[in-house]
């Protein structure tokens, strides 16, 4: 990997349909106090590399997850020539005061965010081969991060940091820069985004990581969402086929309001997805008493639309997420945030990887000492003994 990563930039892969992109974490049990060693993160990154997955997205530097993630691709490069994989390292941002017993203060930023900033330049300066992106901040502008988040002003502040020190010689002068947040956030929604720190935080960065959730919205803003009038009469299926369609398209439209935010405020640099992405399981408001939303079958489909839409239109697309996490939501074991992976906890690829498993990519390849096998035994119809028509019509 070593010559041809020399010569790979953020500028060269962003975009061009041979890397494909996902976001990562290791994490295997309920508690991120179980951090995943360096085999096991290489147990996942054979996994990827034989999806054609080429850049992964990461989250913060705090745990020990990032550093081994680079020690893992270095070792996988130096036993295989062929393997290539590249890094967006995520620094995580907060405000004061973020998920303590005291209130946030959105006004001031967290002591811990300059931390997180020098050690994400620390593995960039150690690791250029692999480290391509730095992101400031998970969805760190957002409003509805009532626990953490900040002004578009720390966001601000922390990207011309790293810009600077691109300047002056102290990061690579070819690692980009971005924050990777909310299409709101982005000025692709509510006015009270549009300040002028955010014209300026666009000015600054390399390109725009934007997040897109459909599957939110089934629930937030469902007016893609349910079976029309007109729907009445055909296949189950196929009225669920027309409502993914939809969340799609309405993707699509929160990627297209950005840009066109973007360009009339005189800014014209490209716009990727940073992350998008669709629960299989879920308790409570995207399942069966609420949305009807989460189940394989639409995931897969999401996960299908978007790949085609994105390889199609030349956008990376940072996939969320390839394996399912059960830290995120460790108390409600069926709560959604536990099964946005692509493959689940027990090694079985779910529906939208089964044409993989069919291929015979992952021969050979194991998760915890498991093969990977298909979700349902491969079996569709029960899967879809799983999946839940919407009922409610579009309304406009």
């Amino acid at each position: 990997m070593s010559n041809v990563s020399s010569r790979m930039t953020a500028d060269k892969i962003l975009g061009n349909t041979k890397f494909q992109a996902i976001c990562y974490g290791g994490y295997r049990t309920q508690t991120r106090d179980n951090e995943p060693t360096v085999l096991e993160l290489k147990e996942d990154l054979r996994i990827l590399s034989a999806m054609n997955i080429k850049m992964i997205r990461t989250y913060n530097v705090h745990h020990q997850e990032a550093s081994n993630l680079m020690k893992a691709i270095s070792e996988l490069s130096k036993e295989d020539a062929d393997f290539e994989m590249y890094v967006m390292l995520g620094a995580w941002i907060d405000c004061k005061n973020a998920w303590t017993e005291y209130a946030p203060n959105h006004n001031e930023e967290s002591e811990r965010n300059a931390i997180e900033i020098d050690e994400a330049v620390r593995l960039a300066n150690q690791y250029p081969e692999i480290i391509k992106i730095i992101a400031v901040g998970n969805e760190a502008m957002v409003k509805w991060a009532t626990n953490y988040y900040v002004q578009p002003s720390v966001i601000l502040k922390w990207v011309n940091h790293l810009q600077d020190l691109k300047r002056n010689n102290k990061l690579p002068k070819d690692l980009w820069i971005t924050s990777s947040d909310n299409f709101a956030s982005w000025g692709g929604g509510d006015a009270e985004y549009h300040v002028e720190d955010l014209k300026n935080l666009i000015k600054a960065v390399d390109y725009i990581s934007l997040h897109t959730y459909p599957m939110h919205d089934t629930h937030y803003h469902p007016i893609f969402w349910g079976t029309k009038a007109n729907e009445e009469h055909i296949s189950e299926k196929e009225k669920i086929d027309a409502s993914m369609l939809r969340a799609r398209d309405y993707a699509i439209s929160q990627y297209r309001s950005v840009v066109n935010y973007m360009k009339s405020i005189g800014v014209d640099k490209p716009v990727h997805i940073g992350e998008t992405g669709w629960a299989t399981k879920d308790n409570q408001l995207y399942g069966e008493a609420g949305s009807k939303a989460t189940d394989e079958y639409k995931s897969g489909q999401f996960y299908k639309l978007m790949r085609d839409w994105s390889n199609k239109e030349g956008i990376s697309c940072f996939y969320f997420e390839a394996f399912d996490e059960n830290w995120k939501d460790s108390k409600n074991p069926n709560g959604s945030e536990n099964h946005f992976g692509l493959i689940n906890l027990q090694s079985e690829a779910k529906f939208a990887l089964w044409d993989l498993v069919d291929k015979g990519i992952f021969n050979g390849l194991s998760r915890n000492g498991k093969p990977i096998t298909k979700s349902y035994n491969g079996n569709e119809k029960s899967l879809w003994s799983d999946v839940k028509t919407p009922s409610e019509l579009v309304t406009h």
